[in-house]
Formats: C-alpha cells, sequence, structure tokens
C-alpha cells in the first residue's frame, strides 16, 4: 500500500499536483489487492460492497458509503482551521519567493513577474477565505506579507462599509461592492500588504516620466470574490503609512499598477489623493488592484526668508493698496473713467493679496481649501481682466486725440468695463469648476492643481492678456508718433497721453513681470525667480499708490488742501480757547 503525506510540503503550483498524482497511483494500487481493500486509508469495508470513512473522516465527494476506487477520507476539522491553514501556506510560499531576491532579478521581464505574482496571491487567498465561509475575519501576517479577508453571507445587514487592516495599511470598501448584489453564497474581500515588495518594483515604472518620484509606502492589494468585476459604486478608500516622514512641501501620487499589453508600470488613472499628512496618506480609487504612494523629490524645501518677504511685503502692500482705493474714491479732481478701472484693479488685488495671506495654507478642509482656490483664481483673473481694460482704454484714448470730447470713449468704457471686469472671470472659473471640481486644491496650497495641466485654466487667459495688452502698447506708441507733428498746439493733451502712457507701461510689466517669473521657477535659477517674484509682487500695490496717486499733481493738490485745511481748523480751535476775549479762570 503506497501512502502519501502532502501536509508538510510547501510550494504554490507543483506540489498540489504531485500529491494528487501519487494518491491516485496509491489508490489503484490498493483497487487491484481485492473487493473491498480498494477502501481508502481511513476508511472501513462495509459488507464488503462499499466503503465508508472512519468517524472523524469524511469522504472527498461527502457521500457516507461510496465504491469510486479513487475516493479518499480527509479528516473533519472546522472550516475555519483549513481555511486559515490554507492561506498561511500562501503567504509562506509567497515570502520564499519574494525574498529569493537574486532569482527574481535574473528573470527577463521582472514586471510581469511581479503582476503574476500579485495576481496569483489575491486569488488564492480569496479562495481559502471562500472554504471557510464561517469565519467571517482571518487575519494572517508574516514578516513579509500580512493579509486580512472578510466574508458576507447576510446581504450586508450587519455592516455598510467593511474595513480591512493589514500591518500600517488600511482599506475601507462598500458591503454592495463586495457581494456585487448577488445574495446567494459567499462573498470574500481581501487586503493585502507586502512589505518588502517596493524595492523590487520601486518607482522607476512611473508612467509621467518627467516626475522624478520615490515610493514612500508599502504595496497594497484589494480583490473581491467569487466574482472578479472590479467596477465600484463608490470609490474604496485606502490609508497608507509613510515608509518616510512627508515634508510638507511634497508632491504626492495615489497609484495603482497598471497591467496593459504594452507593459506595467505606475498609474494614477481612477486614484485621487484624498488627505494627507507628515505620517499618512489617504487615497480614494474607483476599482481595486494593487496601491503604493509615490512622493516626488524636486519640490524645493520651504523657505523662511521667503515666507517673511511675502508676509511683510504683501501686508506693505495690502496698505497702500487700501490708500490708493480710499484716494480714487473721494479725490473728486481725479474721477474719470481711467481712475474708476484703476480702482476696480486695486480691489481686485487687494482683496486676492488678503485672501492669500490668511487663507492660502487652510488645506485641513478640502471643501473649505477647493472654495478658497476658486476664489484666488477668481480674483487674480479679474485683476489681469483690468489690466486688459487698461489697456484698451489707453488705446482708444490715444486714437482719439484729435477729440475734445470723451463722451463717447467713456460711455463705451462705462457700458463694457464692468460686465467684461467682473463677468469674464466669472464665466472661465465656472467652466474650470464644472469641468474639474476636484483640481481646485492641493495638498499643500489651496491653489489649482497642477495634473492635466489644469493650472493652464488660469495662465492660459493670462498669457492671452498679456500678447493683446503689448499690442495695445505698440499701436498706442505707433499712434503718438504720427500725432506727435500734427498737434504742436495741443501740448498738453500729448502731454498728458504720453503720461498715461508711461504709466500704464509700467504698471503692465510690474505686473506681468511678477506672473512671468513665477512661471520660470524651474531648474537651477528656480531660487533666483522665487525671490524675484515674491519681491516685485510684494511692490504691486506701493507702485499703483506711488505712480497713480502720491506722483499725480492733482492728488498732491488734494492732499495738501486737506493738510491746510487741518491746519487752520487746528489755528482756529486754539485762537477760540485762547484768543484775547477769553478770560483765565480763577483759583478760589
Amino acid at each position: 500500500m503506497v501512502r502519501v503525506t502532502c501536509t508538510g510540503m510547501r510550494g504554490l503550483s507543483l506540489l498540489p499536483g504531485l500529491c494528487f498524482l501519487l494518491s491516485l497511483s496509491g489508490a489503484v494500487a490498493r483497487q487491484i489487492k481485492g473487493t473491498c481493500t480498494h477502501c481508502p486509508q481511513n476508511g472501513l469495508c462495509v459488507n464488503n460492497t462499499h466503503c465508508t470513512c472512519k468517524p472523524g473522516y469524511i469522504s472527498s465527494s461527502k457521500e457516507k458509503y461510496f465504491s469510486y476506487p479513487f475516493e479518499t477520507c480527509e479528516e473533519i476539522t472546522p472550516k475555519t482551521t483549513n481555511g486559515t491553514k490554507e492561506m498561511q501556506r500562501v503567504i509562506e510560499a509567497t515570502e520564499t519567493l519574494l525574498t529569493n531576491k537574486p532569482g527574481l532579478k535574473e528573470m527577463r521581464n521582472i514586471t510581469l513577474t511581479v503582476t503574476t505574482i500579485l495576481q496569483d496571491v489575491e486569488s488564492k487567498v480569496l479562495n481559502a477565505s471562500l472554504a471557510a465561509p464561517d469565519q467571517e475575519t482571518q487575519k494572517v501576517q508574516n514578516s513579509i506579507v500580512a493579509v486580512e479577508t472578510r466574508v458576507v453571507t447576510d446581504n450586508c445587514s450587519k455592516e455598510v462599509i467593511l474595513s480591512l487592516n493589514a500591518q500600517v495599511n488600511s482599506m475601507e470598501i462598500h458591503c454592495k461592492d463586495v457581494i456585487q448584489g448577488d445574495i446567494k453564497g459567499s462573498s470574500a474581500v481581501a487586503f493585502i500588504s507586502y512589505s518588502s515588495l517596493g524595492k523590487i518594483i520601486n518607482a522607476t515604472s512611473f508612467e509621467e516620466m518627467n516626475e522624478k518620484v520615490y515610493l514612500n509606502s508599502q504595496v497594497v492589494s484589494a480583490a473581491i470574490g467569487p466574482k472578479k468585476n472590479t467596477s465600484l459604486s463608490q470609490p474604496v478608500v485606502l490609508s497608507f503609512q509613510h515608509m518616510k516622514v512627508n515634508p510638507r512641501n511634497k508632491k504626492i501620487f495615489c497609484v495603482y499598477w497598471k497591467s496593459t499589453k504594452e507593459g506595467n508600470r505606475w498609474s494614477k488613472d481612477g486614484c485621487a489623493l484624498k488627505q494627507t499628512n507628515k505620517t499618512h496618506t489617504i487615497c480614494n480609487c474607483t476599482h481595486l488592484s494593487s496601491f503604493a504612494v509615490l512622493m516626488a523629490f524636486h519640490d524645493q524645501e520651504e523657505d523662511p526668508a521667503l515666507t517673511v518677504i511675502t508676509y511683510v511685503g504683501l501686508s506693505f502692500s495690502l496698505l497702500c493698496l487700501l490708500l490708493a482705493a480710499l484716494t480714487f474714491l473721494l479725490c473728486k479732481a481725479i474721477q474719470n473713467t481711467s481712475t474708476s478701472l484703476h480702482l476696480q484693479l486695486s480691489l481686485c488685488l487687494f482683496l486676492a493679496h488678503l485672501l492669500f495671506l490668511t487663507a492660502i495654507d487652510r488645506t485641513e478642509n478640502k471643501l473649505l481649501c477647493a472654495i478658497i482656490a476658486g476664489a484666488l483664481h477668481y480674483l487674480y483673473l479679474a485683476s489681469f481682466t483690468w489690466m486688459l481694460l487698461e489697456g484698451l482704454h489707453l488705446f482708444l484714448t490715444a486714437r482719439n486725440l484729435t477729440v475734445v470730447n470723451y463722451s463717447s470713449i467713456n460711455k463705451f468704457m462705462k457700458w463694457l468695463m464692468f460686465p467684461v471686469g467682473y463677468g469674464v472671470p466669472a464665466v472661465i472659473v465656472a467652466i474650470s469648476a464644472a469641468s474639474r471640481p476636484h483640481l481646485y486644491g492641493t495638498p499643500d496650497r489651496c491653489w489649482l492643481h497642477l495634473d492635466q495641466k489644469f493650472i493652464w485654466a488660469f495662465l492660459g487667459p493670462v498669457c492671452a492678456i498679456f500678447c493683446v495688452n503689448f499690442v495695445f502698447f505698440l499701436m498706442v506708441f505707433w499712434i503718438l508718433k504720427r500725432k506727435l507733428s500734427s498737434l504742436n498746439s495741443e501740448v498738453s493733451t500729448i502731454r498728458n497721453i504720453k503720461m498715461l502712457t508711461v504709466k500704464a507701461t509700467a504698471q503692465f510689466f510690474i505686473l506681468g513681470c511678477a506672473w512671468c517669473l513665477g512661471i520660470l521657477q524651474v531648474g537651477p535659477a528656480a531660487r533666483v525667480m522665487a525671490y524675484l517674484f515674491t519681491i516685485i509682487n510684494s511692490l504691486q500695490g506701493f507702485f499703483i499708490f506711488l505712480v497713480y496717486c502720491l506722483l499725480s499733481q492733482q492728488v498732491q493738490k488734494w492732499f495738501g488742501e486737506i493738510i491746510k485745511s487741518k491746519s487752520e481748523s487746528e489755528i482756529y480751535t486754539l485762537s477760540s480757547r485762547f484768543g484775547p476775549d477769553s478770560k483765565p479762570s480763577e483759583v478760589k
């Protein structure tokens, strides 16, 4: 009689088949010996015609009496124990495979091999879990692999959201997505964490080759069974613990292991960053697969000097913008269409800088951060739109130099400026927010996300305004050159237009230059550009107040009258109190 014991063997693929063949040969040998001697090990002969299993054992066909020569008798043990033993064998075999790094490196296509391993482990773990439906939760762990599985047999009557943990990572999935609407039989979900797999498939296989990234979490897998359909009604929530502490200004990517005909690599498709801090990152993914967190290398470290310059400079700029706005509102001598344009530009910049200083870092609440990012997007776009209107007004004024009455221009600008100045930015922001609302707000700043080139929802209109304003300025210079000789008798008009042109040109360059320097913060000169951008951006309010208020003769005269009036009022008060008719009080 040939006896085969396979319980002590370990392996994933060849050994189960080998055990089956050896058992088969033993059964055939027993059948040849006689009528009832073909009963398997731990079996008994009944009436010299049939076999039955000894107490404590059950036939592989679950029949009490049998005559099939290849039947076996298996020990009756709780299904939970059988499932856990099978899962333990799976992760032990996986540990043996993953620790054999020299053998893995010798393989021609290591990414394909890793994909096969991930899929094989998911399948075997789910099968082991479904084989023991009486044990709702199973947890197995060693130094390399950790697994937690959940079996659902009650049509999700106990829990709506299933939470699973493996090593230092966790997952939340909606129960309905596990059973996939099928209430017949058991369904299972598995969450697997690999502590060393990231050393084999590191971040070199990232689909965005322009980003220099590294893996900063363990690799985890999520799978459901017995159906393999991975479409989810709600995103699965994955929580990763960082392998290295996350500096606040690093760029983070939630990725999954994507397998295609072209190859295997990390991809962001269907995964989005939900929340992050120095120790953990939470991701939302709309499908099941193997996941990880990648982190960028190249983001600049936070510079304390830049922070001080930003807060001090913008605070001073806010004061200047406030004084400029009050001047434009109260000084009646300079109130005209041009002043109205200056006033709206000052207000938009004031609100944008104020919101930037007070709320750019409010990333704790994702919804609030998105609203702040949208408001900043709108206010800065409005500022540039008012710059465009200033350029248009300058061009129309220069074009009508010979016209004494500018009423037609003023009427046109008054009809045009408010719908354009505040309406166009609103339309751009509305379209951007409706198409990609999740890209408002980043983990570090409440501003537009760089993913999917969303930043061009701001840079695109800004670049277009630069180009149009540049054309306006060239045309103004050309008009002035043509008409200077023919307008000798109107020297004052030409002098005013020249001054207006110089002011508008200087404003265009100081506002435009700041944002150009912001765009150029890349490469070796990034730090220098960052300092120039911060300094020039901080001077915008001071420049507007200096050029349009302090250097204006009309405003200087207005300030002089205010000071003179105040001085006369103080002199009158003093004279009324201590004049010749006043009598000193007597001391009694």
